[in-house]
């Protein structure tokens, strides 16, 4: 069924947009009016009539892409629907009407044509997997096995919320020293590139042997002035290759080994990781998914290759016979009080109330040591940029002091 944007007016004359399906573009403005809107513009959707579903969605994400934080306030909003009795159809056509953003209001009103003719909802979803990933359609085909979709979705969302949560306080700690980085080294550049050699060039026509600190300078503040266009092509150069390389399994494997044995913040990262990972699986286990069938999700959407394929042969272990706990503790990546409150919540039957347990307590962790890293991060990159400075002014001073010693 061909999906139609519009522009319309209620009946106190304000301006409403949306997207809307229709058999064709008469019953599309037949619809709107039956609604209660006035349509001022009625339209066909180009990328929906031109673009199959595959390459809709690389569209989307390319031009358009739908945020995190879309779908969780989507799922959020379905599920409150649902649990107040609406049919889903109806809840879809309420999200429909409800969500802002244009690209996926397209792909709502396409889910809602595939579960009308009959498919489940995660099959529907699962036409968007660029969209939605593989652990958001099986914790939704677990709901619609068990019949609690309303209650599965709002875990759901609790869950996202709680991730998108955590990432967002990393990213607000991370924030200044990042900005006082990028501020310190452009005055830092338009210091040796434009300041420096005016005040240096007083020294070299004075055709003196000059103090190694200024020698330095001088030499540092011209190769920058001749030279900026090279550097400036080596960083984009290597980048892009880096890029490249990143984007192949040897050089993401690589990558992400040189990540987790990085002082400080590969600790760091492995928290993170154990957090989202445990986190993930409980979700899994909680909703019904079969621990290997979990363990397969939790692989492909971990970002980290050494972590997915410590995963991968604990899921093989697994499936041979042996306990999760002693699985992960083979490559001895997990720590140990880890793979020991897995190995109680195994042992109990709680498994899942475990592993939110060990995401909890890692999530906590994970704030108190971005504090604390951020709270020593700022003193460090102040003491670099005064000695820095120090140094440069170091080294204008000390040629004007022989000269007023020479002077005497």
């Amino acid at each position: 069924m061909p999906v139609y944007a519009y522009k319309a007016l209620d009946d106190r004359g304000k301006n409403k947009n949306g997207i809307t399906d229709a058999e064709s573009l008469v019953a599309a403005r037949q619809k709107l009016r039956n609604s209660g809107l006035f349509p001022v513009e009625v339209q066909e959707t180009q990328a929906e009539t031109r673009i199959s579903s595959r390459q809709q969605v690389e569209f989307i994400k390319f031009f358009n892409r739908v945020k995190a934080s879309d779908i969780t306030v989507m799922t959020r909003q379905l599920g409150i629907l649902l649990g107040a009795g609406l049919p889903l159809v109806t809840s879809l056509n309420a999200l429909i009407q409800q969500t802002t953003k244009e690209s996926l209001a397209k792909i709502i009103v396409r889910i809602k044509e595939d579960v009308n003719e009959g498919q489940s909802l995660a099959a529907a979803l699962s036409r968007y997997e660029n969209v939605f990933s593989l652990f958001y359609i099986n914790i939704i085909r677990a709901g619609e096995a068990s019949g609690t979709l309303d209650v599965v979705l709002n875990r759901l969302a609790e869950l996202r919320e709680k991730q998108q949560a955590l990432a967002g306080r990393i990213r607000a700690a991370l924030a200044y020293p990042v900005f006082m980085f990028l501020i310190g080294s452009f005055i830092l550049i338009f210091l040796m590139t434009f300041i420096v050699p005016r005040v240096t060039q007083v020294f070299e026509e004075m055709k003196q042997a000059l103090p190694i600190p200024t020698v330095i300078l001088i030499t540092v503040s011209d190769f920058l002035k001749s030279f900026w266009w090279i550097i400036i092509l080596l960083i984009v150069g290597g980048t892009i290759a880096l890029f490249r390389f990143t984007r192949t399994p040897k050089g993401r494997l690589l990558r992400d080994r040189v990540i987790l044995a990085f002082p400080v913040f590969g600790d760091l990262k492995l928290k993170v990781l154990i957090s989202h990972f445990t986190q993930t699986l409980g979700a899994l286990i909680q909703n019904g998914v079969p621990l290997l069938s979990s363990l397969e999700i939790a692989k492909n959407i971990v970002n980290n290759s050494v972590i997915a394929d410590i995963i991968q042969k604990a899921r093989e272990d697994v499936s041979e016979g042996r306990d999760l706990a002693s699985a992960l503790a083979t490559d001895g990546i997990f720590p140990p009080i880890v793979v020991q409150m897995i190995s109680v919540g195994e042992q109990s039957g709680e498994l899942e109330q475990m592993l939110f347990h060990v995401a909890a307590a890692y999530e906590n962790e994970v704030e108190s040591n971005i504090v604390a890293m951020t709270s020593l991060l700022e003193p460090v990159m102040i003491l670099a940029m005064a000695v820095v400075v120090g140094f440069v002014v170091t080294a204008i001073l000390l040629p004007i002091f022989e000269m007023s010693q020479l002077i005497r």
